[in-house]
């Protein structure tokens, strides 16, 4: 199955096609919502713009409305077929799908996103997160669907040619996938090496960092030791970058040093680029820990009332939080009613449905 952190790569991403149209760089940042602005704004001049429909599509996906995506980037397809912009919309939005649905058709859908991402590097061969995508891709997706590790060790070596420090962070990702950590390690610390304050490559390398091969490998103090130090290393380049705050707080997290993890979270929050992310994050703690769990809810609350950024796991993982800490409060009832409020964003999300049924047997 797909990771869920596979879904945000797949919408960081878009060619330039136009110069007067360029919304790679805000795709590649994670500016959903600038993008979705952007791109309505430019379609309300020109309504059949393939690119600014695919880069639309793209930011959809990114804010979890999958069916819009999808109608979206079929839009885009059908007026330019060859765009591989359009095409990475496509894969998105069906990747997306893939994950929400968790059930056996999700396998035909995350198939053809990878068909898609496949015709997108032939139609563009520099299309450097392209490459990314579908090397995770292939590494993640069981082999009867095709996956496999030697594809994606060859994706890497095309980002490599194109982006060389991105493209050592996916040869990191898929080695550790593949369970081997010590042949991943170098790889991460050439790429932070060339590439300091690169956001997506400290998200990258932190997330295997916390997984299952490095805690085989370093054991699980060791593991949790090298989690805590290699965050606050990393911290100092990319303070003011929401994704990486959240990933440096969820690496303390897992770490068990739960006060640093909400700190670096909380002093942060005032000049990161996306507030909500940080909310988020801030409300994940609280939800997990207890700590500051009043003032966890009301970050929460706040983030509600707000436009969310995109891949955060959105709306309904927000609600599924705030019910998890007004359980916690015992405050029962509004805890079910945030449950609720969560399933009416996504009626499959597993941690509401468990979160629902701890309140009845809790009241």
């Amino acid at each position: 199955m797909f990771r869920l952190s596979l879904v945000p790569i797949l919408c960081f991403s878009l060619s330039s096609q136009e110069v007067s149209f360029q919304p790679r760089p805000d795709l590649e940042q994670g500016r959903f919502l600038k993008v979705l602005a952007d791109s309505n704004a430019r379609l309300a001049i020109d309504s059949q713009d393939a690119l600014a429909i695919a880069a639309r599509a793209q930011a959809l996906s990114a804010l979890m409305q999958f069916d819009e995506a999808l109608t979206e980037a079929q839009r885009a397809l059908s007026l330019q077929p060859d765009l591989a912009d359009a095409l990475v919309a496509r894969s998105a939005a069906r990747a997306g799908a893939a994950v929400q649905m968790r059930n056996l058709g999700s396998l035909s859908r995350a198939s053809q996103a990878m068909g898609d991402l496949k015709t997108a590097v032939k139609n563009d061969p520099d299309y450097a997160l392209a490459w990314m995508t579908l090397g995770l891709g292939y590494e993640q997706l069981p082999g009867i669907l095709g996956g496999s590790t030697k594809k994606a060790l060859e994706c890497a070596e095309q980002l490599k040619r194109i982006h060389p420090a991105r493209g050592d962070l996916l040869h990191g990702r898929i080695l550790s996938m593949s369970g081997r950590w010590g042949q991943a390690e170098p790889y991460f610390m050439k790429a932070l090496a060339a590439a300091p304050g690169d956001a997506e490559i400290v998200v990258g390398y932190l997330e295997e960092l916390g997984d299952e091969a490095a805690e085989r490998a370093l054991g699980e103090d060791g593991q949790k030791m090298k989690l805590a130090s290699e965050a606050l290393r990393l911290l100092p380049s990319v303070r003011t970058k929401a994704r990486a705050v959240e990933a440096v707080s969820q690496a303390l997290l897992k770490a068990d040093r739960i006060e640093d993890s909400w700190r670096v979270a909380f002093e942060a929050l005032p000049g990161v680029e996306a507030p909500s992310i940080v909310k988020l994050q801030l409300g994940k703690v609280a939800a997990r820990t207890g700590h500051n769990s009043r003032q966890g809810l009301s970050f929460l609350d706040q983030a509600a009332n707000e436009p969310l950024e995109g891949g955060t796991g959105g709306y309904a993982t927000l609600h599924w939080r705030r019910g998890q800490i007004l359980l916690g409060l015992k405050q029962f009832d509004e805890a079910r009613q945030a449950a609720l409020k969560a399933l009416s964003y996504d009626s499959k999300h597993r941690g509401t449905k468990e979160l629902l049924n701890t309140i009845g047997r809790s009241k």
